[in-house]
């Protein structure tokens, strides 16, 4: 059975750190393209960053290029997401999520398997 839970989110101020994880069972990571999508309120769901797992290119978001990192541990089969310098507009719940094997606009193209969402709130 193919599940993603993640856990890590919660209430920062703006400029901390977070570190989002979402534990895979059911398939391997490496065989997927896999990432992590965000929703703010009232905002459509869009992409964060995303590991093809054709080539192991990364991509970001424009909006947390230099200040996110994704990362993936093999042997326990979890990818995580870094979030450094956080800013009150990266408010929303946070997917993490896997697809096809590359990417598309900054997330896995065509994903088909979620995570159950966690809350990230960046304020003061």
């Amino acid at each position: 059975q193919v599940q993603l839970v993640e856990s890590g989110g919660g209430l920062v101020q703006p400029g901390g750190s977070l570190r989002l994880s979402c534990a895979a069972s059911g398939f391997t990571l490496d065989d997927y393209g896999i990432g992590w999508f965000r929703q703010a309120p009232g905002k459509e769901r869009e992409g964060v960053t995303c590991i093809s797992s054709i080539d192991g290119r990364i991509y970001y978001a424009d909006s947390v290029k230099g200040r996110f990192t994704i990362s993936r541990d093999n042997a326990k089969n979890t990818m995580y997401l870094q979030m450094n310098s956080l800013k009150p507009a990266d408010t929303a719940v946070y997917y993490c999520a896997r697809g096809l094997r590359h990417c598309s606009n900054y997330g896995p193209y065509e994903p088909d398997y979620w995570g159950q969402g966690t809350q990230v709130t960046v304020s003061s």
